[in-house]
């Protein structure tokens, strides 16, 4: 089984907009990361368009499926700046720094942080909202849940002593 750093790093690929790029890298994606076959599978079988439409169905039109982790607890408020803000710093304090257009509490940039760092920290305070995403998913019915899925059943279920 692989360490949670490929998973992560897998599921982080998985949870972003499939384009080509991504079509590309599915059969490595499917060898890493067993545990996202169920998902890696269905994509290789779904027609391109279907799949990037299926994609824009779920998280793009559902906030209900938002992969924006500071949106579970903050909302379209403004506390959620200072949320982003300490995404940012957080990255920062790792010598890291977002370069695409997405926000810091992208869900795969969060993964790809825990990938690089191994600092699971920012996933276990949000493990509520991990939770709450792969249960819509779920009842949603996507295949995109299997994903969210694998990567919840890496984290401890009960508060690990002394984080916050």
């Amino acid at each position: 089984m692989p360490s949670f750093e490929v998973l992560y790093q897998a599921a982080a690929l998985c949870l972003t907009y499939p384009d080509d790029d991504f079509r590309a890298r599915l059969p490595l994606l499917r060898e890493a990361a067993p545990q996202l076959r169920e998902f890696t599978d269905h994509a290789a079988v779904t027609a391109p368009e279907e799949l990037a439409t299926h994609y824009v169905e779920v998280f793009d039109l559902q906030s209900r499926h938002s992969l924006y982790l500071s949106w579970w607890t903050d909302g379209d408020t403004r506390r959620r700046g200072m949320a982003l803000l300490r995404f940012k710093d957080l990255y920062r304090s790792h010598g890291l720094e977002l370069t695409g257009e997405e926000l810091p509490d992208f869900l795969p940039a969060v993964l790809e942080f825990a990938s690089r760092t191994g600092d699971l920290d920012v996933l276990l305070e949000h493990r509520d909202a991990l939770e709450q995403l792969r249960s819509r998913l779920t009842d949603f019915g996507t295949p995109y849940a299997t994903v969210l899925d694998a990567v919840c059943a890496t984290l401890p279920t009960a508060p690990v002593e002394g984080r916050s």
